[in-house]
């Protein structure tokens, strides 16, 4: 794992044209609230979403990768207009390979933000990598990159910047 302060190059960022993430310990902070009616909730990011949004407005792709389905994950997906909703899916880089293919998309070109095992290899696939700090130790070291800031709180955001950056918007 490359620490920090280490820089990805700016043409690293600058080739990505897909930014595909897991949700649960990326977008939030890792928690699910589940209610006495079994009804679930998730705390989602305003600045993530923008950031997401920004992404889209610049013609990156944007793909939500998750092993569970989740009705709270469907419903944030439809209002930032997540053009990649995968749910139910645990082995993340044939899933994100998948997409990539479809997309006519390499390596190169995918960036991938995960927190867990089953993360892992596709954050090591990824020509950018990126593991939230508070990640499992096999995600941490597979990223490239450790955003400042933490899963759920704008660490999102932190990637759409560079991404959006390196492009010089």
């Amino acid at each position: 794992m490359l620490s920090r302060s280490t820089k990805v190059p700016q043409s690293h960022w600058a080739a990505v044209q897909l930014f595909a993430m897991d949700v649960d310990g990326v977008l939030t902070d890792g928690t699910v609230s589940i209610s006495s009616d079994g009804s679930e909730s998730k705390r989602f990011s305003i600045l993530d979403g923008m950031g997401i949004m920004r992404l889209n407005k610049a013609g990156i792709a944007v793909a939500w990768i998750s092993g569970r389905k989740s009705e709270a994950t469907t419903l944030r997906a439809t209002e930032l207009r997540v053009p990649h909703l995968i749910q139910g899916r645990t082995d993340k880089l044939m899933a994100l390979q998948e997409l990539a293919s479809q997309l006519g998309l390499a390596a190169p070109q995918v960036c991938y933000m995960g927190d867990d095992d089953i993360d892992a290899p596709a954050i090591a696939w990824a020509g950018v990598g990126v593991a939230p700090e508070q990640s499992m130790p096999s995600a941490l070291k597979a990223a490239v990159y450790v955003p400042d800031r933490p899963a759920g709180l704008g660490a999102v955001r932190e990637v759409c910047e560079h991404i959006l950056d390196s492009r010089g918007q």
